[in-house]
């Protein structure tokens, strides 16, 4: 294979061929030069590569040196190479998102103990033939590709290289699994947690540390762009009374049920499914003062659509009749949602067509479809008045006074004042005498 594509092979990596030193470090050994002045050299004109080689779970980042069809390779410094899935330069349609040259974060996840070389971001499951093969990839720390062959007591019996393996209910998944028969027949991925040789060797492998190693990952890559007011895509995880939850990838968010739409919700299912992916607009972020917990992710979907109420004036102009659905009732009048979002308010004083109304529920109930006219449209204060009276014309507000109680008639008599004490009834008899 041509070294200078820049392509190489798991057979022949790039850190044995002749003129990766020279593609890495561009110095050139003279005659009077050898390797170890040129190490030296190197040392002194790159003082950070001095420091220790990086530890499993570190986070790192190099430069990538080559890329093969399997896997690919970064030079980290300080004398260390880490191989890395050819996946994790890829998207999500199968295409290269970077080329040889570029830095790239990722976090060391293991360490191939024949050559040395560190083992780069989520590696994946590869076919063992035997069990010492499989208890190679136990030391190493290395995952393996099993199939789920039955569903058993307290987890599922997993095939890995032709032998039997135990998978525990709560390692399956992240999350939490009802009925672990849905798995069977299926391959995934496993990490060896435990190996016992033997006879009969014992097996027990985790999915879910995999998952949650892919999730810190993940998490890593998407703090780097999350800001308040940046979009994101991601899929409904959970619905809640108050709201949902939003797996972001590697992180999770909430959208309350305030933020979902610009109309009246009761629950998130309405309008949202379970693993239905969404695009969302980030409105805060609040750091968590718990290191065991992570930061909280407030989310809308209604931020990223048109505010209804800038139309209102187009849509609902004064004067006009137009229908709508009775949304609630309260004892000043009643609520009528003229499209989602947008509400008018009928006053008390307008649901009656000229008659006294105590109560809306009197003429109306919550669902009903209505006509009413137009009266007002305040768009700074969100508010349309209606009317359902047919005769009533834009502009004319509710009068009170035509409800308020009648005043009493001045002809009226005034009634006889009532006979009182002995005294006053004396009174009352001289005054007659004079």
């Amino acid at each position: 294979m041509n070294p200078d594509s820049g392509l190489w092979s798991p057979a022949n990596p790039p850190y044995n061929d002749p003129i990766i030193p020279t593609l890495l470090h561009p110095l050139i050994m003279s005659d009077s030069e050898n390797f170890e002045d040129l190490l030296k050299q190197f040392d002194q004109t790159h003082p950070q590569t001095q420091k220790g080689e990086p530890a499993i779970g570190d986070r790192v980042r190099g430069t990538l040196i080559a890329i093969g069809e399997d896997c690919a390779f970064v030079d980290l410094g300080a004398k260390s190479e880490g191989r890395l899935d050819i996946a994790a330069l890829k998207d999500a349609d199968g295409q290269l998102r970077h080329a040889v040259g570029d830095l790239i974060d990722t976090q060391v996840t293991g360490k191939d103990e024949d050559s040395g070389m560190l083992l780069l971001g989520s590696q994946q499951g590869h076919k063992y033939h035997g069990i010492d093969e499989v208890e190679h990839a136990y030391r190493q720390n290395l995952p393996v590709q099993g199939q789920v062959s039955a569903a058993v007591k307290g987890g599922v019996e997993v095939q890995v290289a032709g032998l039997r393996a135990f998978c525990p209910a709560s390692q399956i998944d992240i999350r939490f699994i009802e009925d672990l028969s849905e798995f069977v027949g299926q391959r995934f991925d496993f990490r060896i947690t435990k190996f016992e040789g033997g006879r009969r060797p014992n097996l027990v492998v985790s999915r879910r540390a995999l998952l949650e190693e892919q999730q810190r990952i993940q998490a890593d890559a998407l703090r780097a762009q999350l800001t308040e007011g940046a979009v994101l895509t991601g899929r409904v995880s959970s619905l809640q009374d108050y709201g949902a939850f939003v797996d972001l990838g590697g992180l999770e968010g909430m959208i309350h049920i305030s933020q979902l739409a610009f109309g009246h919700i009761k629950h998130p299912k309405e309008v949202l499914t379970v693993g239905q992916q969404v695009e969302v607009s980030v409105l805060r972020i609040e750091p968590s003062t718990d290191p065991k917990k992570r930061e909280k992710i407030a989310l809308s979907i209604r931020a990223l659509s048109r505010d209804p109420w800038q139309d209102a004036l187009d849509s609902f102009p004064v004067g006009t009749r137009v229908s709508g659905r009775v949304s609630r009732l309260q004892p000043f009048g009643a609520f009528i949602e003229l499209a989602p979002g947008v509400d008018g308010l009928v006053h008390i004083s307008e649901l009656g067509a000229g008659r006294r109304i105590n109560h809306p529920s009197e003429v109306l109930n919550p669902g009903d479809q209505v006509e009413a006219t137009v009266l007002g449209v305040d768009l700074e204060r969100r508010r349309i008045s209606l009317s359902l009276d047919e005769k009533r014309q834009g502009g004319e507000m509710p009068d009170p006074s035509t409800f308020a109680p009648a005043p009493a008639s001045a002809s009226a008599k005034a009634p006889e004042k009532a006979v009182g004490s002995f005294g006053a009834l004396l009174q009352e008899s001289l005054k007659k005498n004079r």
